[in-house]
């Protein structure tokens, strides 16, 4: 049941992303951006020294990290 949640959060954080980014994709794109935005959210707050808490702060860490994802790949490719 956590792996669907998890898998759920990820592509609501894609989603999210993409939409503040102006992307446009599809879901297993949306829920690799959640996925990997939460590690990059997650190493990005730490440096700065940030935290967050809940369900909400995770999706807003995951959020970010997705953001930066989708600012780098248009950088690199």
């Amino acid at each position: 049941m956590s792996l669907i949640m998890g898998l759920l959060f990820g592509a609501l954080a894609g989603f999210i992303a993409s939409f503040i980014m102006g992307e446009k994709s599809g879901w297993i794109k949306n829920i690799i951006l959640g996925i990997a935005g939460g590690f990059v959210g997650g190493f990005a707050f730490d440096i700065l020294g940030l935290s967050a808490s809940g369900q909400f702060g995770s999706l807003i860490v995951s959020v970010v990290g997705a953001c930066i994802c989708i600012w780098l790949g248009r950088r690199l490719f």
